[in-house]
């Protein structure tokens, strides 16, 4: 892919924006990792953060056939996901139950808990990075220090100064051997890849325009009421991690990166600047920080333009979908969700029957699975195997359609890069007993963006 390269971060830079991590100082005495020799060695793999996308990776992991793996630690900050986790897996593999080997005494509780799921690796073991994504920078670094292989859910970054310390915690798991998945699993769809690959052909011919769309009622976290009495701003936070964009980017980032990604790859760019509106509406006493609607027009280097549009909202129409529209023809990306992608091609720009001149053909394997074959499958062979650059590029360009909507202006990729604003500074040593990265007011609700009155930050 051709890409508009991030502005350049010295090291003395990096070391200024995270004095405060101690493991980043230890990196460079990690030695090499332990290679598995394909199919004769045992991976063994840790979980943190035990939600829905991180209990279905380690299920996936689990489910590789490459050679022998077994799940040997958990950890959450929340005891009954942690739980929920473990059983669940527990009864998705009864018939191997070998499989899933985490006693109660590798089962930790807290916010420093990465730590101790990933002492108990050894250098060359996998560790699955599952938690609100703010946490990513912290225990990515700390899985470098460890000699870890890592896998990490999107999306990786949320603001400026965080995309530049993961891009360089990258370039540090390079020169370590460590290889690197990203949960962008449209990346791994074949479908999409030989669509992308025709595309980039000449198939559709020039693409001037795509069409993304995310629209739906409220799912996971998107809202949430004000904060019972029984919990902290910190841990209302981060259980609701949707609601609040230090902790995830806000569902603008959760939600809608896959469908930007997946058109970027289509194009074969980023796009290099945004514009944006959105809107809350209906909140009742909602103290979330989200809009409950966004329209995005990314512009690319030459000019090409893509349209997103998102929403969640109960009883509206739903779509989730990605199209691209050439000088010859129109390609389905995606529809009616992530898998199947159900991608072809017509001529001319009306879907019909007719008009169809190629098609993937069903089945489509699931990617969802095949990222982790790919994953593991550089493991044992010893491939080089980094897709952090471009996680935080998929991320980075999604804030930068995010923050365009909460600013109410035009935002670049260089601008958005080196936005200063980190939404939440101090992770490294964040416990239980901090303050939120985020406070109420004495009403008990948070900032919202304020497009056109606030234009340097987003909340």
């Amino acid at each position: 892919m051709n890409t508009q390269p991030p502005s350049p971060v010295s090291r003395r830079e990096f070391l200024q924006h995270t004095g405060r991590f101690a493991t980043v100082s230890a990196l460079a005495g990690v030695a090499l990792p332990y290679v598995h020799a394909a199919g004769s060695d045992l991976i063994r793999v840790a979980l943190v953060g035990c939600g829905g996308r991180g209990t279905g990776a380690a299920g996936q992991a689990l489910s590789t056939t490459s050679g022998p793996i077994k799940l040997v630690a958990m950890a959450d900050v929340f005891d009954a996901r942690l739980a929920g986790s473990h059983a669940k897996l527990t009864k998705q593999f009864a018939a191997q139950p070998d499989l899933v080997d985490v006693p109660e005494d590798r089962r930790f509780i807290g916010l420093d808990s990465y730590k101790a799921a990933m002492d108990a690796l050894k250098p060359g073991d996998v560790v699955i990075l599952a938690t609100p994504p703010a946490f990513r920078w912290v225990h990515f670094g700390y899985a470098i220090a460890k000699g870890l292989h890592v896998f990490m859910e999107k999306p990786v970054t949320v603001d400026g100064p965080t995309s530049k310390r993961m891009l360089l915690l990258g370039e540090e798991a390079s020169r370590k051997s460590l290889k690197v998945g990203v949960g962008l699993m449209c990346r791994h769809c074949k479908a999409r890849g030989e669509l992308a690959d025709r595309i980039q052909q000449g198939e559709i011919g020039d693409v001037l325009l795509m069409r993304a769309y995310r629209l739906h009622g409220p799912i996971g976290f998107f809202a949430s009421p004000p904060k019972p009495a029984n919990k902290t701003d910190l841990m209302y936070q981060i259980e609701r991690f949707h609601s609040f964009m230090w902790a995830s980017g806000g569902a603008f980032s959760d939600f809608y990166i896959h469908n930007i990604d997946e058109c970027a790859w289509m194009k074969g760019a980023w796009p290099v600047k945004a514009q944006a509106n959105g809107g809350r509406h209906y909140r009742g006493d909602s103290i979330d920080q989200n809009f409950d609607a966004y329209s995005v027009e990314y512009t690319f280097g030459d000019g090409a333009k893509l349209f997103l549009e998102g929403r969640c909202q109960t009883g509206a129409q739903a779509d989730h979908s990605s199209w691209a529209h050439g000088t010859k023809g129109l390609a389905v990306v995606s529809e009616k969700g992530h898998i199947p992608s159900r991608a072809r091609i017509y001529q001319g720009q009306k879907v019909a029957p007719e008009k169809l001149v190629w098609a993937f053909p069903p089945p489509e394997p699931n990617p969802y699975q095949v990222e982790w074959d790919d994953l593991i499958g550089a493991i044992r062979q010893d491939k080089p195997y980094n897709e952090v650059r471009r996680g935080v590029e998929a991320s980075l360009v999604t804030s930068m359609g995010r923050m365009a909507a909460h600013t109410g202006r035009t935002v670049s990729y260089d601008e958005m890069l080196n936005c200063e604003h980190e939404f939440a500074p101090g992770l490294a040593t964040l416990t239980a007993d901090s303050p939120a990265p985020l406070q109420p007011d004495a009403s008990g609700r948070y900032p919202v963006p304020q497009p056109g009155l606030n234009t340097k930050r987003e909340f």
